[in-house]
């Protein structure tokens, strides 16, 4: 089976019709995050042949989700495959595939279900080239949605960027902006190693405005440079993929009470941009930090402990981390809601470590 996917997504460099992919206007575009994907997809399906697409649904299908709309009926059943429904099967065929000289763009219909895979992704891919003493590459991304979206219950509702933020080999990313989704993903796809990025279902319909630098097709984003949304004075609010909106949100709520926040965009869990975080408590003072995971071994308990190591003398009150409720994800809408980060909990935290009453 892999030989024979292999030979169907190495065509023939010397043909004669060249796919091209679709062209901006020179202004301003509002498009939604799936929007950006689907180009950011198909610029690099356009541009470098040996990217392919494969997962569950992602051909015929346009996709679970359609971020890959019509890529099938342009690039066809070469470069856009649809696997069965095992994650672990066609994991290792894309692991395989990427050591024999091909980039695969893996697609898990949510990052809940690549739990079946994680021996690939974890083993045999962000292992390959440190074991073969750099003499071996995997060019790999693996993406799809993670975090809770909402009513898919405590097995379909985690966040892994502390799981795969751990693991050395792998580059983990985690987008919020239409911005973030094209610049970040182009560049995985050019990376010679094996990148994981961490969408968020919730995100795929919200809207955003890219300009014309951004619309280029050959816009990138540095991978492990995290970007400031929002300039504040009193208080640093760090966060990642979705709740980056709800911190902006907090922000705004904020000044109304005369608390000035910044808002960084981690946008890369590994690596961490240890140097734009302590840059900002440095000016601060205070930090929160805000997930959709668990709080146990997480990502703001990282910055915490990094923050302890090269700020301490800066820091004026505990960084706070708010995080998912410490349970398995409810069901019920009520309950769902309390385990889930709300921005009023960010607000909350960010009026504590301000010494301002709740």
């Amino acid at each position: 089976m892999l030989s024979s996917i292999l030979k169907k997504v190495q065509p023939s460099l010397n043909n004669s019709v060249r796919i091209v992919a679709r062209s901006y206007s020179t202004g301003n575009k509002e498009v939604t995050v799936r929007d950006a994907i689907n180009s950011a997809l198909d610029e690099e399906l356009a541009r470098d042949e040996k990217v392919f697409v494969m997962g569950e649904e992602v051909a015929q299908y346009n996709g679970a989700y359609k971020i890959t709309k019509g890529l099938y009926d342009k690039y066809g059943p070469d470069r856009m495959i649809d696997t069965p429904i095992t994650e672990a099967g066609f994991a290792g065929i894309g692991v395989g595939a990427a050591m024999a000289g091909t980039r695969p763009i893996v697609e898990f219909m949510t990052w809940n279900f690549a739990m079946q895979a994680i021996d690939h992704i974890i083993n045999s891919s962000a292992k390959t080239h440190y074991m073969s003493g750099g003499k071996v590459y995997n060019p790999i991304v693996w993406r799809g949605p993670n975090g809770p979206p909402t009513s898919v219950g405590a097995q379909h509702s985690q966040c892994f960027a502390a799981w795969y933020g751990q693991i050395p080999g792998l580059k983990v990313i985690a987008p919020f902006s239409a911005r973030d989704h094209r610049g970040l993903l182009k560049a995985a796809i050019r990376d010679d190693n094996p990148v994981v990025c961490l969408e968020s279902e919730l995100l795929y319909n919200y809207k955003f405005t890219l300009t014309p630098e951004e619309q280029d097709k050959d816009y990138l984003l540095d991978i492990g440079k995290a970007h400031v949304e929002r300039e504040g004075t009193d208080v640093t609010l760090v966060s990642f993929s979705r709740m980056v909106a709800n911190c902006l949100e907090a922000a705004e709520a904020l000044a109304k009470e005369g608390i000035s926040a910044e808002v960084i965009n981690l946008r890369s869990i590994r690596p961490l941009d240890v140097e734009t975080i302590v840059k900002s408590l440095q000016k601060t003072n205070r930090m929160v930090t805000v997930e959709e995971g668990w709080a146990q071994s997480g990502v703001g308990a990282e910055i915490a402990a990094l923050m302890m190591e090269h700020a301490f003398d800066h820091l004026d009150a505990p960084v706070e981390r708010i995080a998912g409720a410490d349970v398995p994800m409810p069901y019920a809408m009520n309950l769902e809601n309390a385990a889930m980060v709300q921005t009023q909990n960010i607000i909350n935290a960010a009026k504590r470590v301000c010494y301002r009453k709740k």
